[in-house]
């Protein structure tokens, strides 16, 4: 009891771990309303080790463990000998059937040193990794919300006109990449050519315009080959549809390079103006990420090329015109220029010919400890059974391959090592502690994750680079991946994120097989007009290519690495929050101001009742793939 003249101790005067064990009790909403206490709760609620113990509890991976430590208890099997690792040091210990299950640990000691070692075997993050837990658990297990950006139109985003579909997307920071500044606050702008020729810029934090706002957009024509005011109404002159990676921004120099057929178009994104253009003697099929450090890798039907655009030659006054004076001369014969050069008796620069025609993506994985530098190794993957390795300052010289099997479309790195004992063995939870910290420990590598098709079906695939001449070690999952083709995969915080034909974006640990969430990507509610088809389930729209919003560091703002998506058409932000951000009604003029109360209610409640049959047909759907596959090796979870 207090004594008189002093205040009553009360819960902010206990152990922050008493506090903690305190909050363990409470549902996770409830936690998240307690930093409205103070910045001591605030602080407390935030605890990064308490939110990951949450994520850990509330995993697919203890219950997959719980699950099978529990049907390895009641079917009496054992294995004949404990699994060892590399060293031959044993994984587990010939321990009691009681031991085998989580829930049957005995309490007290053994049973803490048990939970800390398979919760060591589930972490996907290492050492030298920062990470958020509190961002971590919402993106886990918070709601998703499906943002759709403003679409561009004829005429401008007030004139009325039809709408104009995008061919491409990629990310562009005007202050560049800087350590510890918030998504939030960061100036991020997402870049597309449209259908019409035009370059057009939105705000995806919302710092220069509403958020999800067209920012600035090209005049149009300016990406056709044969430049604007001429013929272009050919598909052969205009952008690729079938091209995923077709843009490319160097944020430092304010550059984006856009690939319109055989042709490579430099736009300056300060003046939305065409600055260069080189051609190359095939049709470009994609592009690899642009950065001061590294030449940019130019991969066409039948050969990848080495693009510096660093480095301009020095043009005389006589014969040629500046490239800054585009406007001022013609813009066919700007474009012809460098299609002449095609036929001059220089031969050809340098290229790495291709026996089997079709890259689709270019990766240059992270130089290690520098997440805005390049590294000079490329990794290429399309239409062919094997990932091609070249190094950049031995090219065109091939340096290796890494054989798949699967036509592969996307590709993405992570600076950290990758073994597939190891994660086969931690995915079991039978390492040691010991054990974890040592496979996490090596100095180098780097690990490699792409996705594709094979035999009709998902393929996620991971590998491990070490630069070491012996063939690279990885692991496919073509079983539980997705029952159709995988577009795209990106990492996102301690997870790997994918889409597939189906139009789900699926979320994964980082082995490649554990599953943490999926969601549906659905359809925009902004069309030309009525449609009976768009309430169908096969008019959702899919994900073609992904762009985590963060650049790699962590920031200090919370839940900020959101997710855009590039649909083949139209651009979409994934946020993880309880309402949406924008809405493609947002950007929406307003027409309705002298219509009727009765019109008003009669389109609202249309509107509503297309919502409903919407979602009856897609739960109709689901059911009948469900049942067509049993639920078994379909990749589909309800």
């Amino acid at each position: 009891m207090a004594t008189p003249g002093q205040p009553a101790a009360g819960l902010a005067s206990l152990p922050g771990e008493i506090l903690l064990h305190i909050i363990s009790f409470l549902e996770p909403r409830q936690t998240i309303s307690l930093q409205l206490v103070s910045r001591g709760f605030r602080a407390l609620a935030r605890d990064n080790g308490f939110w990951r113990s949450q994520c850990f509890q509330e995993s697919s991976y203890l219950e997959a463990l719980n699950r099978n430590r529990l049907f390895r208890l009641t079917s009496g099997v054992r294995p004949q000998d404990p699994l060892t690792s590399t060293d031959g040091s044993p994984l587990v210990n010939d321990h009691d059937d009681d031991g085998d299950k989580l829930g049957s640990l005995p309490s007290g000691e053994p049973r803490e040193r048990e939970l800390v070692r398979i919760v060591a075997n589930w972490d996907p993050c290492f050492p030298s990794e920062r990470i958020s837990w509190y961002d971590e658990y919402i993106q886990r297990h918070g709601d998703v919300v499906v943002n759709w950006l403003q679409q561009p139109r004829i005429g401008g985003p007030s004139g009325g006109g039809e709408l104009i579909e995008s061919r491409g997307a990629a990310l562009y920071r005007p202050d560049g990449v800087r350590e510890g500044v918030s998504c939030d606050t960061e100036t991020l702008f997402a870049v597309s050519p449209l259908d019409d020729g035009s370059v057009c810029i939105w705000d995806v934090n919302g710092t220069k315009r509403k958020r999800g706002a067209i920012v600035a957009r090209s005049r149009p024509g300016i990406l056709f080959i044969d430049g604007p005011g001429a013929d272009n109404n050919r598909r052969s002159k205009r952008v690729d549809s079938g091209v995923t990676e077709c843009v490319s921004i160097d944020s430092y120099h304010h550059l984006a390079f856009f690939a319109v057929q055989g042709h490579l178009i430099e736009v300056d994104l300060q003046r939305l103006t065409v600055v260069g253009c080189e051609s190359f003697p095939w049709s470009i099929t994609a592009l690899s990420a642009a950065s001061p450090s590294v030449p940019l890798t130019v991969g066409t039907s039948l050969g990848i090329h080495l693009h510096d655009y660093r480095f301009r030659k020095p043009r005389s006054n006589e014969g040629l015109e500046r490239i800054d004076d585009f406007d001022r001369m013609g813009a066919k014969d700007f474009y012809e220029r460098s299609l002449r050069n095609l036929f001059d008796d220089d031969p050809l620069p340098p290229y790495a010919p291709l026996a089997q025609p079709g890259p689709l993506s270019i990766l240059h994985p992270q130089r290690p400890g520098l997440e805005a530098d390049l590294s000079d190794e490329i990794y290429v993957a399309g239409r062919f059974s094997n990932i091609l390795h070249y190094d950049r300052r031995k090219f065109p010289s091939i340096k290796g391959s890494i054989y798949s099997g699967a036509r592969l479309c996307s590709l993405t790195s992570l600076p950290y090592p990758f073994s597939v004992h190891d994660s086969e063995i931690r995915r079991r939870g039978l390492m040691s502690l010991d054990q974890v910290e040592k496979s996490k420990s090596f100095a180098e590598g780097q690990t490699l994750i792409a996705c594709g098709e094979y035999n009709t079906k998902g393929s996620l695939e991971i590998y491990s680079i070490t630069g070491l001449p012996q063939s690279p070690a990885g692991l496919q999952n073509r079983q539980s991946s997705s029952h159709s083709k995988l577009l795209s995969v990106v990492s996102h915080g301690t997870r790997i994120v994918f889409s597939d034909g189906s139009g789900y974006l699926n979320w994964f640990e980082r082995d490649g097989f554990t599953d943490v969430r999926r969601c549906k990507i659905g359809h925009s509610e902004m069309t030309e007009g009525p449609s009976i088809f768009a309430s169908m389930p096969g008019s959702d729209d899919i994900a073609r290519k992904l762009l985590p919003t963060r650049s790699g560091h962590t920031g200090e703002g919370v839940n900020d690495n959101d997710l855009l998506f590039w649909t083949g058409e139209k651009l979409g932000l994934v946020t993880f929050s309880g309402s949406s951000r924008f809405a493609a009604t947002d950007f929406k003029e307003k027409t309705d101001e002298g219509a009727s109360p009765e019109t008003l209610a009669r389109a609202s409640e249309e509107k509503a009742y297309s919502e409903r049959m919407r979602r009856a047909l897609e739960r109709q759907a689901d059911d009948v793939r469900f049942i067509r596959n049993l639920g078994i090796g379909s990749g589909y979870r309800p």
